[in-house]
């Protein structure tokens, strides 16, 4: 109950902050880059409606935006989509996690010291926050969990490292409609048996936080020996195994599906389940969902 009554207050503090910003005519636009892991925003203050006059009031202007900073960002963090059926905002509301205080969101970006307006009108300042610090700090276990095993495994090449392409519409799985597949923090990989290949628990926490890399359809159609976009290259390798979707599952669907026979060249090989637990895989997205702006 305690617990409970903390959140009601916190969040009723963030109500407060929230309106006082929008009186204070703050306001702050900005992405989420799924390509680089990354929230880029832009906290913009309005110096002629909180009545500051520069050069004097520079300093106060810029505590206005440090302070509304967090406040202002704290709602579009919430909405991150940790896999296909959860947010950010989802884990908070169960206990799960506890790192959005104002202080750590403060703490987790980086800055770019505030600039003013040609017409010296507004100030505003940009600020990083990495996604991948969001995942670092979602991950609970210490020992990866095992990958699917196949009884009779069958020879196969060993590759460098696994993309899935999954760029154009896809079938939902139990659904008659399809959809673009949209990027989380953890999505899971399905065979078209609707076995689990691969999922969060299952990388090794001590050589990688970050599961998957997300890219667009450029990456793998460059003018390089492997074709592959260099720093593509640097995860999986000049000898990936090339995986075209054939679904997508989940609530909201970031899941792909794989055929199985694609499934069983990562599974019947040690070295190929390997590139999961190493976290060496790429999924191929449209570009349109690789950004989202607020």
């Amino acid at each position: 109950m305690c617990m409970k009554r903390g959140m009601l207050y916190g969040f009723l503090v963030f109500l407060v902050g929230s309106v006082f910003s929008q009186t204070k005519a703050v306001d702050i636009t900005g992405s989420v880059e799924w390509g680089r892991m990354e929230i880029n925003a832009a906290v913009k203050v309005n110096l002629t409606s909180v009545g500051i006059r520069l050069p004097t009031g520079r300093i106060h202007a810029e505590e206005i935006i440090s302070d509304e900073y967090p406040h202002l960002m704290r709602p579009y963090l919430l909405s991150i989509p940790v896999d296909s059926s959860a947010t950010l905002g989802d884990l908070l509301n169960r206990g799960e996690f506890s790192m959005l205080g104002t202080d750590t969101i403060s703490l987790a970006a980086r800055k770019i010291p505030p600039t003013l307006s040609i017409d010296l009108a507004v100030m505003s300042a940009r600020y990083t926050l990495s996604l991948n610090q969001l995942s670092a700090s979602l991950i609970r276990h210490s020992r990866p969990k095992d990958t699917m095993r196949v009884l009779i495994p069958r020879p196969v090449a060993s590759y460098t490292g696994i993309i899935i392409i999954a760029d154009e519409s896809l079938p939902i799985h139990g659904r008659s409609t399809a959809a673009l597949a949209l990027p989380c923090i953890f999505p899971k990989i399905w065979d078209t048996n609707m076995n689990l290949i691969y999922e969060h628990n299952m990388m090794d926490p001590e050589i990688v936080h970050t599961m998957i890399r997300y890219v667009g359809p450029d990456s793998i159609f460059r003018p390089t020996p492997s074709g592959l976009d260099e720093d593509l290259t640097k995860l999986v390798g000049t000898n990936p195994l090339r995986i075209i979707a054939r679904g997508v599952f989940g609530i909201r669907p970031t899941d792909p599906i794989i055929d199985r026979e694609d499934a069983l060249l990562i599974v019947s090989s040690e070295d190929n389940r390997r590139l999961l637990r190493e976290g060496k895989v790429a999924i191929v997205l449209n570009s349109e969902v690789l950004s989202n702006r607020f």
